[in-house]
């Protein structure tokens, strides 16, 4: 199954560029489907909140109503299927789309860093030995040209669509939510290389 990408246009970003909106939508991608009063629990927030937005971002085509789950008076929400990309090249263009993305990223990065320092903190007391041995946390550094970058992260994202995409919705015995990060960026104040020649790139030598 094709996972489609939305490039999100300034009106989608200033709609998501909220702190519980982010956390609503990570929230359900993470976790899965849930009522507002069900994430106001878990969020610390009023259902009131929760609701009006939910409202929103399902008016800018975030979340939806789950069908066939959940009645008039609680209605069931989940993330709406495929990725998105934190802003079109005209959006990031503008000053209000890369405020608002940043905003969107900052949000996301604090949600990422709680779910880490729970899994290293409590992980070791809460988890079976075979999930520990399970998960992995692991950094890679490297020197690469632009074009050597591009084509490893195509070939990672490739790899990844097809190892994890086909399970992403399953509800076998013995599965649980599981976060999955990849970020690969140049480091901002490295040097650049004087003699910047493109060699060819194969992931399997490095």
């Amino acid at each position: 199954m094709t996972n489609e990408e939305r490039d999100l246009d300034v009106v989608a970003l200033k709609a998501l560029a909220h702190p519980l909106r982010v956390q609503i939508f990570d929230t359900l991608s993470t976790y899965g489907s849930f009522t507002a009063s069900g994430l106001a629990e878990r969020l610390g927030e009023s259902s009131g909140a929760t609701s009006y937005h939910l409202r929103q971002l399902e008016r800018h085509g975030f979340v939806r109503e789950v069908d066939g789950k959940g009645t008039g008076r609680e209605r069931w929400w989940e993330r709406t299927p495929g990725s998105i990309n934190l802003g079109s090249k005209e959006a990031l263009d503008t000053p209000a789309g890369r405020s608002a993305a940043n905003m969107i990223w900052r949000q996301l990065r604090y949600n990422e860093e709680s779910l880490l320092t729970s899994y290293v903190e409590r992980g070791p007391n809460e988890l079976s030995e075979e999930w520990l041995d399970a998960g992995a946390l692991n950094t890679l550094h490297s020197r690469l040209t632009a074009d050597q970058l591009h084509r490893f992260v195509v070939e990672v994202m490739a790899l990844s669509e097809k190892l994890v995409q086909p399970y992403k919705n399953q509800n076998v015995p013995g599965a649980r939510p599981v976060h999955i990060v990849f970020n690969a960026f140049p480091v901002i104040d490295g040097d650049v290389s004087a003699d910047d020649t493109d060699q060819d790139f194969d992931p399997r030598k490095q």
